[in-house]
Order: C-alpha cells, then structure tokens, then sequence
C-alpha cells in the first residue's frame, strides 16, 4: 500500500523539485543583481535593472502557492502524467516570464497569460477529480479512465500559444 502511494507521488514530486529549484534560481538572480548595482549586498533601492529583477522574483514567488496547490490537487484527484507536464510547462512558462520581466514589459505578458492558461487547465481536473469522487460515492459511476483519457489527450494543447 505504501509502495503504491510513493509510486504514484513520484513524477508529482519531481516537478516540486524543479520548482524549488527555479525559485532558488530566481533568488540567486535577485541576489546577483543586487551586488551588481548596489555593491553592498541585498537593498530595495537600486537600478531600474535591479528593481525589475526584484519584482518578477516577487511576482513568481507569489504564484507558486497557488500552483503547487492545483498541481497537487490535479496530480492525487484526476490524473499524475498530465498534470506534471503540465507542471512542467509552467515552469518553462515562469522563467519566460522571468526573462521577459527583465527586458520592456510587456515582454512578459504572454508568458503571464500561458501561465494563467496553465493554472485553470490544471484547476479544471482539480475540479473533475472532486466531481467523480462524488459520482462514485453517490451513484457508484466510476469516469475516471474517461477523465484521465481526456486529460492526457488536452494536456498537449498546452503547447499551443
């Protein structure tokens, strides 16, 4: 049973670490840029370079609750495979988003919008995991081959810009 459920957790757990080490990434980023401009260690007030890498750092890390609550949710309540390429995505989505901070502006917009795409694909099996719970707990239907077939057949349009 244990086995089972480690099993099952892995690919999720996996994308968690890429995670991590994205945040820690754009941490060192922050850090670098800060010295950079500043030459006295880590303060807010530096270059407009510094600034810009200080707020994508901030609006990344204010991001990653959220997706590490549905990509959980996806991963343990509908389906593990598409809900970590998924998380994948997102991942390479954040860092264009990251890299587009640090130029003009609205360079980062489509990688902000791919992301929003991202969250709501993954809150949608979020929600039709929860929905197929209760179909088999009141009525004793069981679609979750169907919901897992049609997410890993979704989940590749994720692709499309």
């Amino acid at each position: 049973q244990k086995a089972q459920l480690l099993q099952y957790l892995q690919i999720t757990s996996q994308t968690e670490y890429c995670v991590v080490f994205l945040t820690a990434f754009f941490a060192n980023k922050v850090e670098h840029e800060s010295r950079h401009c500043n030459s006295k260690g880590f303060q807010r007030q530096g270059s407009s370079c510094f600034d810009r890498v200080y707020t994508a750092n901030q609006n990344c890390g204010h991001a990653y609750p959220t997706f590490l609550a549905v990509l959980w949710c996806a991963g343990l309540l509908c389906s593990q495979a598409p809900a970590a390429f998924a998380g994948l995505m997102y991942l390479f989505v954040r860092q264009k988003y990251f890299v587009g901070y640090l130029g003009e502006r609205t360079q980062s917009t489509p990688g902000y919008l791919f992301g929003k795409r991202i969250i709501l694909f993954l809150f949608f099996m979020s929600v039709a995991g929860i929905l197929n719970y209760y179909l088999v707990f009141f009525f004793g239907s069981d679609f979750e081959i169907h919901i897992k077939t049609i997410t890993s057949a979704i989940s590749p349009l994720l692709l499309i810009p």
